[in-house]
């Protein structure tokens, strides 16, 4: 139907007789000339239609925005002063010499260059929304992504093997999405949360190195990086130590780096730990380009009388920190109170603030309320340990050692940006040294903080065992996290590979024998036949999609994705079914319950 792609004439193709296929971008009247902007997934050619071409012009009269044409036409050079150098096909026009409506279309949603449209609305006209030149690009921009990564993984010698999407239910963080089964009735498939059990037992079985783009499903609460059914890059090998696998993980990104983007994220990516990141950063996926640090003030407030400071500062999970701000004096009284408002979602009960003015003057040189509250050594100290200096201003962060953490670590990243504050580009590094497990005080048990399957650092059990007699929260793990730029890419660990740990890791979970039988029997059971030292990593497709084309959520990185409450606009799904299709699976509907009345009183 076509010889050439819309983007794709230039020069080159001056006086040829060329076809084209495309929407209708944009139609123009000017003064008995008909111009149409025709548009593909090349990009845009300006079309020509004189009036001497009676029933071409006619029909040229009819055209409206996203109707779909087939353009032939001879190639000319554009009239002098016309030329559109924004346009890979600015120096030439396309004189229209016959034109077919292939179909007609009603009046669109919304304009596809209007920036203004809302997410919602974008997303109920998704087959409009991916017309749209950033849409096409951010979805090429993936497939070459992933043919990419493909490509380098196989010449590193992994292997391709799909792993099922019908499983069971595990615990393993998340909730499922269940299936119920119409052969078995009243049992049910779960869909997986990730392939990490099915991974560990290829390298049981001889398989060395995997590797899947993975669909995997979590039933959570979404936010902008988050989606109920996702795209993760699952990589496992076998007879691996940490260092071999995040070297090998580290070439892969440069490459992929350095073949889409023309970025070079630097020969070795530095190591740090996650209790470094936390005490140093707020945070386990630290923004590096961001040259603001907390500071420990804990041991200079434990003995003031600023109860709002020693409470915390003297308590076992408590902490005092602060963020000296470069220039920040600069700062309305209007811009602190929003900056307030902004850490009160992460916890926060309030920021309290110090401006330096006149940092030799001591007490007198510094504008605050609370410096009232501190004695003249403590704020000595407290401007010798951040560093201050005139026109600064120090913010502080003082509650539950997490609460300050969250809140003085989005902080940071918040005024990074703001303040225009990156000393680079692209900032990679490895977070390591995790916490086995984490208390949950709601449940008043231990949990993972990564998966059940994550090996401690400890290679015997006997000095696993002595560990967790003294404190399982001291336990560290083999795990790491590759971030860049603040965002987790991927998340891995060397895995438990001996029967007796793994049964010791689910134990402190609180899973007895019975349950861990239940829920991971086949495990178990491939553990006791020679499983080999083996570990992996998970990189997040939509995530490293995102950063690397600068789009501000993973949806704008996905063809159809769902909404924040997890559903999908366009199809209208989920949707309710028959009584048939229930009847079908030996299920029944849960009746109802009735509104509650409203009362108008």
């Amino acid at each position: 139907m076509r010889t050439h792609t819309c983007g794709g004439v230039n020069t080159a193709h001056l006086d040829e007789t060329v076809t084209f296929c495309g929407w209708v971008h944009r139609r123009r009247d000017h003064g008995g000339v008909i111009f149409i902007d025709l548009r593909d997934h090349t990009g845009l050619v300006q079309v020509v239609f004189d009036p001497d071409r009676e029933q071409i012009f006619g029909l040229a009269e009819q055209v409206r925005n996203e109707f779909v044409l087939r353009i032939e036409g001879r190639v000319r050079n554009r009239p002098e002063g016309t030329i559109n150098p924004e346009m890979a096909t600015g120096e030439v026009e396309v004189l229209g010499t016959d034109l077919e409506i292939l179909n007609r279309a009603a009046t669109p949603a919304f304009q596809l260059d209007d920036t203004d449209v809302s997410e919602e609305h974008r997303l109920r006209y998704r087959y409009l929304d991916l017309r749209r030149p950033e849409m096409q690009d951010r979805i090429r921009l993936r497939s070459k992504v992933v043919s990419r990564l493909r490509n380098t993984l196989e010449g590193m010698g992994f292997i391709d093997i799909e792993t099922p999407m019908l499983t069971r239910a595990t615990p393993e963080g998340a909730r499922d999405y269940l299936v119920p089964s119409r052969t078995h009735p009243g049992s049910f498939f779960a869909l997986p949360q990730s392939p990490q059990l099915f991974k560990q037992l290829l390298m049981m079985g001889g398989m060395d190195r995997y590797y899947q783009i993975a669909r995997c499903f979590r039933d959570e609460d979404l936010r902008a990086d988050r989606q109920p059914e996702f795209s993760q890059l699952d990589i496992e090998m076998a007879f691996i130590d940490e260092d071999t696998i995040t070297g090998s993980m580290e070439e892969l990104m440069r490459e992929l780096f350095k073949e889409i983007l023309a970025v070079d994220l630097g020969a070795t990516f530095p190591r740090m730990t996650y209790a470094q990141a936390m005490h140093d950063y707020g945070s386990d996926k630290p923004d590096l380009r961001i040259p603001l640090k907390l500071v420990e003030l804990s041991d200079i407030m434990a003995e003031v009388e600023f109860k709002v400071f020693a409470a915390p500062a003297s308590s076992e999970d408590g902490r005092v920190a602060a963020l000296c701000l470069p220039g920040g004096n600069t700062l309305s009284r209007k811009e602190i109170d929003g900056y307030t408002e902004f850490v009160s979602r992460y916890g926060a009960k309030g920021l309290a603030y110090i401006k330096c003015n006149d940092v030799a003057a001591g007490r007198d040189g510094l504008q605050s309320p609370i410096v009232k509250m501190l004695p003249d050594e403590v704020l000595v100290k407290v401007i010798e340990r951040t560093g201050a200096k005139d026109g600064d201003l120090i913010f502080f962060g003082a509650d539950k050692a997490r609460v300050v953490e969250d809140a003085l670590g989005a902080l940071r990243v918040q005024l990074g940006h703001d303040r225009e504050l990156l000393t680079c580009e692209w900032a990679p590094l490895w977070v390591v040294d995790f916490p086995m497990f984490e208390y949950d005080e709601g449940g008043k048990r231990w949990q993972a903080l990564h998966h059940p399957f994550t090996a401690p650092q400890a290679r015997t059990i006997e000095a696993w065992q002595a560990e967790l007699d003294d404190n399982p929260g001291k336990c560290l793990s083999r795990a790491y996290d590759m971030v860049i730029n603040g965002t987790e890419l991927g998340g891995g660990s060397i895995r438990i590979h001996q029967q007796a740990m793994q049964q010791k890791a689910l134990e402190v979970l609180g899973i007895g024998d019975n349950e861990a039988r239940d829920k991971f029997g086949f495990l178990l059971d491939a553990l006791q036949y020679g499983a080999p030292p083996h570990g992996g990593i998970a990189f997040g497709i939509d995530r490293l999609i995102m950063l690397m084309s600068g789009a501000k959520s993973i949806r704008d990185v996905m063809a159809f994705p769902k909404t924040q409450s997890a559903s999908c606009l366009l199809t209208s799904a989920p949707s309710e079914v028959s009584e048939a299709q229930w009847r079908e699976l030996s299920l029944r509907p849960r009746a109802r319950q009735p509104s509650a009345p409203v009362d108008d009183k």
